[in-house]
């Protein structure tokens, strides 16, 4: 996305205890059986995510009327359970249920504050795969996400728009809302004729009947549910491919049809196959990006293959690569690869930010060293880029701090290493998650050689690092 000095042995410790809270232990054990947990215990995220299973997919088949603001949806989850579980939850947010069937059975529900609350007929034994079928309905809400502004379900003049950090997924369908726990989408979804409707992944046929047509699409690489998006209104969609794979890019109409945005979006392409000669091959299997033109989306988000922009980074009408070049970098860092927990978002930021440098280098503007001499000058070292605290979770330390720690890297390990740890990050954590620790030890393993304090000065220390 663009928008208290620890040690780094913390974030460890902080992984084994989310581990524990993780796990269930919320009592109720009948016959072996026991509820999943209601919170996934990442203290940056109170509330979200669930314990006791782990789902590999969401079918998902929603329609919506925006003159109306009414959502109508059907999720299918397959999951498996992690421990033999008697009842599990999943975030949904202001939405009514209709009906929910585990397997083949009508089961109980409530809901609780943001969740629904599933109690199946009989306990699903650890290591079961089962399905999740919910029928919902109900008018979408939006969320505060602080700092980032607006997110969640937003209805627009037009039409609507799905997205935000780390909130979105569960104001508008049934989910395990964390990026813990990934998994592949497919998404239908049905809107009067005459407006687009756009999402991750490759498209499917559209088809159409009684005034309304069904947009659909899949994501067959395990995705992270914020990375979900939905947008719905009146686009200038232009589709092609590249390399091979499809490319779908949109407008929003009410922007120049030939105008920054527009600009921008059509150097997609290039700017990710420049990526790919850093970073490793391309992890999806589309390629695009959408402009919306509602205000309230003062950000960008790299939502997974097909990243979303803001309008305010097209201001003016002018081009803005860089931004372009931060979200097709998170595709890499933050999307194939993830968090496991929030506190290392510097995973994701640090490294894109860093990628807007290596794109102005590359683009003929100032060298990734000379970004990395005014950063470094201008950086207050109080502020950790690992575990910066959830007030600060976007903060500069964050993006900034992060890529003066990658770059650091490179000064101290040589590009040719540097290069060699970046793409065998990318591939053997590919649609997978990790974290700082993670990282510190493949670095030292690909460089044969102790790069614990480097890392620990330059992401948690409390003062300027020498420099390399």
């Amino acid at each position: 996305m663009v928008l208290t000095g620890r040690r780094l042995r913390v974030a460890a410790t902080l992984a084994g205890v989310l581990g524990l809270v993780a796990a269930g232990c919320t009592g109720d054990d009948r016959d072996g059986f026991r509820p999943g947990a209601a919170d996934v215990g990442d203290p940056y995220v109170p509330g979200h995510g669930n314990g006791g299973y782990d789902v590999s997919h969401y079918g998902l088949d929603v329609r919506y009327d925006p003159s109306t603001d009414q959502l109508t949806g059907r999720a299918v989850i397959t999951a498996t359970a992690t421990q033999n579980l008697s009842r599990f939850n999943l975030d949904l947010s202001g939405l009514e249920v209709r009906t929910v069937t585990v397997g083949d059975a009508t089961a109980d529900h409530r809901r609780g504050d943001g969740e629904l609350v599933v109690t199946p007929r009989g306990g699903l034994p650890r290591g079961q795969q089962f399905t999740v079928t919910v029928e919902y309905a109900g008018v979408p809400t939006a969320v505060d996400d602080g700092a980032l502004g607006s997110g969640g379900f937003l209805h627009t003049a037009d039409g609507a728009v799905a997205l935000g950090q780390p909130d979105s997924a569960a104001t508008w369908f049934p989910v395990n809302d964390h990026p813990s726990d990934k998994a592949t989408y497919d998404l239908a979804v049905t809107v009067p004729d005459g407006l687009a409707a756009l999402s991750n992944g490759v498209p499917g046929p559209k088809s159409s009947a009684d005034g309304w047509t069904t947009w659909r699409w899949s994501e067959r690489a395990p995705m992270a549910s914020y990375l979900s998006t939905l947008v719905i209104g009146d686009y200038r969609v232009v589709t092609g491919t590249h390399a091979g794979r499809p490319m779908v890019t949109a407008v929003a109409a009410s922007l120049p049809a030939s105008g920054g945005a527009a600009t921008s979006l059509a150097r997609t392409g290039a700017i990710v196959d420049f990526l790919a000669s850093r970073f490793g091959p391309y992890p999806f299997d589309s390629y695009g990006g959408i402009v919306v033109a509602d205000d309230r989306i003062s950000y960008a988000l790299e939502t997974q293959s097909r990243p979303v922009y803001g309008p305010a980074f097209f201001s003016d009408d002018r081009p803005n690569p860089s931004v372009v070049a931060h979200e097709l970098a998170h595709q890499w860092f933050g999307d194939s690869v993830s968090l496991t927990r929030w506190s290392d978002i510097w995973l994701n930021e640090g490294f894109a930010s860093y990628a807007e440098w290596l794109w102005e280098e590359h683009d003929g503007g100032r060298t990734a060293q000379r970004n990395f001499e005014i950063q470094y000058a201008a950086t207050d070292w109080t502020q950790p880029s690992v575990e910066p605290g959830r007030e600060q979770m976007f903060g500069t330390a964050v993006y900034k701090r992060g890529a003066l720690a990658v770059h650091a890297l490179r000064r101290t390990v040589g590009d040719d290493v540097f290069f060699r740890i970046l793409r065998t990050w990318t591939t053997e954590r590919a649609a997978g998650n990790a974290t700082t620790e993670d990282l510190v030890a493949l670095a030292e393993r690909v460089a044969g050689r102790h790069l614990r304090p480097l890392f620990d000065a330059w992401l948690v220390g409390g003062s300027a690092p020498t420099l390399p």
